[in-house]
């Protein structure tokens, strides 16, 4: 059912608790917390835009990283206060908390028209264990609650679903923010009817992160391409050798009752036939999260499915990538989740490249609408700088996943029905 948006709202005066999806990358720059992707907080500013020319008097809840609880100074909010007022081009204040009366003084003195951005609501536990008094406590700073962290919405948190509840008890507006009603419209109305033929990618590293997500799309898909290392584990199921390759190997009947449902639906199922493999060496050196630092050594093309027991595969190979693109130039509607190989090192982009590149053509050249549904393959877009020429481009890794699984989100249930 289609939800209450900003735009049905008179918010002229009213104090806007609007979540928002603030948690970007940030890295220590000489002393300072330095913000390194702001994408996250350029899509909420037609919102803000349309709030403020409205008389709307805001208050910004977010989330960065995971602090547990605690104040930790490298996951504040600040620096986005001060990136937020440079691309908005007005102040934007900061409130030291995000509840409690030092806050509540500070949303009651707005005038319509400001802005306020509350620090990190993680720093209370109170937050994630969705607590109502804590909700109870946001919703004083709300005559009207507006949901557009569409990337947090997979997430019953007191920000999210808990504020919601309350104010809607108490007979006030809960609705969706312009980039929600976006990702709504495209994940969902969009998919629910595609234009076809329909051609669905997936990839990433894992069978079992998106079974749910392959099982709902084999009832609507024409063609499913397969990449990543996910691909592996089909390719074990069917009897090939994977040498050393990421798979899952308890997963190998979920990849046969796919492929057997595939067949039984007529839906085109293609895996990649040809490969870029590496001889993967183990070094002494350990990476930041204390794990062993494995070096690919002598990168090649193997055009054969049988993959020997010293190599790994890293991404699909140029005969697979040029028969992803011949089926990518009949679609009439995209679907990305995934990227191909391991894209962060250059040496195996060149699947995800060409992959990205054949959605561009199909949507600029053949009127394709192409959704990329979050996570990697929004980064792999930007990497190679095609982000801007797709229909769409989901914020949501998790919630993207989940709201294409067809499983209710709990930030998107909270909102009014119009």
């Amino acid at each position: 059912m289609a939800k209450l948006t900003v735009r049905d709202l008179n918010v002229n005066g009213k104090r806007v608790l609007l979540r928002v999806d603030y948690n970007v990358p940030l890295e220590e720059q000489g002393g300072q917390m330095v913000i390194t992707d702001a994408t996250r907080i350029v899509e909420t500013l037609p919102t803000l835009r349309l709030l403020i020319q409205q008389g709307g008097r805001l208050v910004l809840a977010a989330h960065l990283g995971r602090p547990k609880g605690k104040r930790e100074p490298s996951m504040s909010l600040r620096p986005v206060a001060a990136r937020l007022a440079e691309l908005l081009g007005c102040n934007v204040n900061f409130a030291d908390d995000c509840i409690g009366e030092a806050v509540e003084k500070m949303a009651a003195a707005l005038p319509p028209g400001g802005v306020i951005l509350l620090e990190n609501t993680r720093y209370y536990n109170e937050e994630e264990a969705n607590d109502p008094a804590f909700s109870e406590n946001l919703a004083r700073l709300a005559d009207i609650y507006v949901n557009d962290a569409f990337g947090a919405a997979h997430r019953a948190h007191a920000s999210t679903e808990g504020v919601a509840r309350v104010v809607t008890k108490r007979g006030g507006q809960c609705a969706a923010g312009l980039l929600m009603e976006r990702e709504l419209k495209f994940l969902g109305d969009e998919l629910d009817n595609p234009a076809r033929p329909f051609v669905v990618i997936l990839g990433g590293a894992k069978v079992s992160d998106k079974i749910k997500v392959i099982d709902r799309l084999l009832e609507k898909a024409d063609s499913i391409l397969i990449g990543g290392a996910m691909a592996y584990t089909f390719k074990l199921a069917q009897g090939f050798k994977i040498g050393q390759s990421l798979v899952e190997k308890d997963k190998t009947d979920v990849a046969l009752a796919a492929l057997a449902k595939a067949k039984e639906r007529n839906v085109q199922f293609l895996l990649p036939t040809d490969n870029t493999v590496v001889t993967p060496v183990k070094t002494d050196k350990l990476n930041k999260k204390g794990r062993p630092v494995i070096e690919f050594t002598n990168p090649r093309n193997l055009a054969e499915n049988n993959i020997p027991d010293n190599e790994e595969g890293v991404d699909i190979g140029p005969a697979t990538a040029a028969k992803f693109a011949e089926v990518l130039r009949g679609a009439k509607t995209i679907l990305w989740n995934g990227p191909m190989g391991i894209f962060e090192d250059k040496r195996f982009a060149t699947g995800t490249n060409a992959v990205a590149q054949a959605v561009v053509e199909a949507t600029q050249q053949n009127g394709a609408k192409s959704i990329i549904g979050g996570g990697d393959s929004v980064k792999a877009l930007n990497q190679a700088k095609l982000g801007d020429k797709v229909t769409f481009m989901s914020t949501g890794g998790g919630a993207s996943l989940e709201f294409l699984e067809g499983r209710e989100l709990p930030g998107v249930a909270a909102l009014n029905n119009k």
